[in-house]
């Protein structure tokens, strides 16, 4: 199992788990919380089916990767995707995150740069800023969040059930665009992940991405569903939009939180149909 070393804690090394497969232009796909790399399976496919050497990899305390009690914050992601793109010397990169990933693809634009980075691509984002503020009064109750740490402190399985809930839309959609099985896939998937990430992972939803946006002088592809229940569409995504210049919003009617899986078909189409587009000036 190939992995790439981040930090230390105490005697223990932080690693984090990767797979790289493929060959072409490289492409980084960042997973949502609080689950792992194994989730893109279906953009994985299509992606070595049209030729790019395709990357996966888990946050630190998600999937196969080291759960260290700290680091669970958008600038320590960010400087874990730095090394990770360093170490293997990634260039022409299209980055893709869904939802919690979109934190590292944005901080790490705004923190390092386009240097290594051709194209970027936000699935159900996080950004602008989700929580509310006295210059973000479009957010959401910062008190959400306290419950949702609350909840995965009492007892943090039943609260899965309840994301994966909120991530599936599953009243709408299990049977036609989500099994059962996958449910449960996803719900295992995401019990992988360390107590302490998934509450920790919360704070950084609070996270203010304005000031990153206007760093970004790449072209953006941005897709969300209209009926996202854990990321609302009017809170992020319809305000993401407008903010970024560089930036083309898709917005997938009737669609939930958990596109990668539930609108594959639609998200592979636009991401290569986004990727054979030239590319544009840098500003």
């Amino acid at each position: 199992m190939p992995f790439i070393t981040v930090g230390t804690e105490n005697s223990a090394p932080i690693d984090l788990y990767y797979e790289d497969h493929g060959s072409g232009k490289p492409v980084v796909l960042i997973h949502g919380f609080p689950f792992n790399g194994a989730t893109w399976e279906k953009e994985t496919a299509a992606l070595l089916n049209a030729g790019y050497r395709t990357i996966t990899y888990d946050r630190r305390g998600n999937g196969n990767s080291a759960q260290p009690a700290f680091g669970y914050d958008y600038n320590t992601f960010a400087a874990d995707l730095d090394v990770l793109m360093t170490e293997l010397d990634l260039n022409e990169v299209t980055l893709i995150g869904h939802s919690m990933g979109t934190g590292e693809v944005v901080r790490y634009l705004g923190n390092y740069g386009s240097q290594r980075v051709s194209r970027a691509v936000l699935l159900s984002p996080l950004q602008p800023m989700l929580a509310k503020a006295n210059d973000n009064p479009e957010g959401v109750e910062r008190s959400l969040f306290k419950g949702f740490q609350d909840a995965i402190i009492k007892d943090r399985f039943a609260y899965l059930t309840s994301f994966c809930d909120a991530f599936f839309n599953p009243d709408q959609n299990m049977g036609k665009r989500v099994s059962e099985e996958a449910y449960r896939a996803h719900w295992q998937i995401g019990a992988m992940a360390s107590g302490k990430a998934t509450h920790d992972s919360v704070d950084a939803w609070q996270e203010d991405f304005r000031p990153d946006l206007p760093k970004i002088n790449i072209p953006v592809l941005i897709v969300q569903g209209d009926q996202d229940r854990v990321l609302p569409y009017p809170v992020t995504g319809q305000r993401l939009g407008p903010m970024m210049p560089t930036a083309q919003l898709i917005t997938l009617k009737g669609a939930p939180h958990g596109i990668p899986w539930t609108h594959a078909d639609e998200i592979n189409k636009a991401v290569l149909d986004f990727m054979k587009q030239p590319a544009k000036a840098r500003a």
